[in-house]
């Protein structure tokens, strides 16, 4: 029996003048987009334009919502509130959702952006708070958070479908987080390396941590970031190297932690 498994990219993240990655070309190679929804980048033609794009290539959107932080990308930690946030989740898939409508699609699944993703890892407050928020919109959403960690299994918990990711293009902690990016070694960038690193991960439920040690690790999907250097030809040698080891690339559909 083939195995499946999910390749997402991060796009839709360009603002006005400024372009930020090749979202036509890795949507010719993922098989899910996370489509920026206003509050970390993206605007509302950039939004449209990437969904419509994903729409007539049949990749599966999600919503990659975020803490209200455009000037830090979204990666800047926030004390927000249990109401602000379930209200930002709210609002931000709230818009996503009428783009896709325009454009004949569905937003099929959740993933927090950058600091928020990040934090609801650990922090089950702020994780209730993103739950809470989907779950307001549509139950029936998937949430997609970090292979191993509790916010898939208090996802689950609340009746949410999961898909656990895992980062092609990031180093891993033993304990199964990411290295910080404000360590050196956190960003990968050789392809052939990190598509060897990924065929093991899809073929065999191992990748190799920071320190060396082995990491057990079961994922549904695999995220290359749109705005790393290089990233569609990292993504395509991954999709390449998948393919060739007999794992099929195709939309995660959500299932209990």
């Amino acid at each position: 029996m083939t195995r499946n498994i999910d390749l997402n990219s991060d796009l839709g993240e360009g603002y006005g003048a400024w372009t930020m990655g090749d979202d036509a070309t890795m949507l010719g190679i993922v098989s899910s987009a996370n489509v920026a929804c206003g509050f970390h980048a993206g605007d509302p033609l950039t939004i449209l334009a990437t969904v419509r794009e994903a729409a007539a290539r049949g990749v599966a959107v999600g919503a990659h919502v975020s803490y209200p932080d455009r000037v830090g990308f979204g990666r800047r930690p926030m004390d927000v509130t249990h109401a602000e946030l379930v209200a930002d989740v709210i609002y931000q898939i709230g818009a996503l959702q009428g783009i896709c409508a325009s454009a004949g699609t569905r937003v099929r699944y959740v993933k927090p952006h950058g600091a928020l993703y990040n934090t609801i890892a650990v922090d089950p407050k702020q994780g209730a708070a993103v739950i809470e928020g989907i779950r307001a919109v549509d139950p029936a959403l998937a949430m997609m958070g970090l292979a191993g960690t509790q916010i898939l299994r208090q996802a689950a918990e609340a009746g949410l479908p999961t898909i656990a990711e895992a980062f092609a293009d990031r180093a891993y902690r033993p304990d199964g987080q990411l290295v910080s990016r404000r360590e050196a070694g956190a960003v990968l960038h050789d392809p052939e390396a990190v598509a060897a690193r990924m065929l093991r991960l899809a073929t065999e439920g191992e990748i190799e941590a920071a320190d060396g040690s082995t990491l057990r690790l079961r994922a549904d999907s695999i995220c290359v970031h749109g705005d790393s250097p290089g990233a569609v030809a990292m993504a395509a040698r991954i999709r390449e190297a998948l393919l060739a080891g007999g794992i099929a690339i195709a939309p995660a559909t959500g299932g209990a932690a």
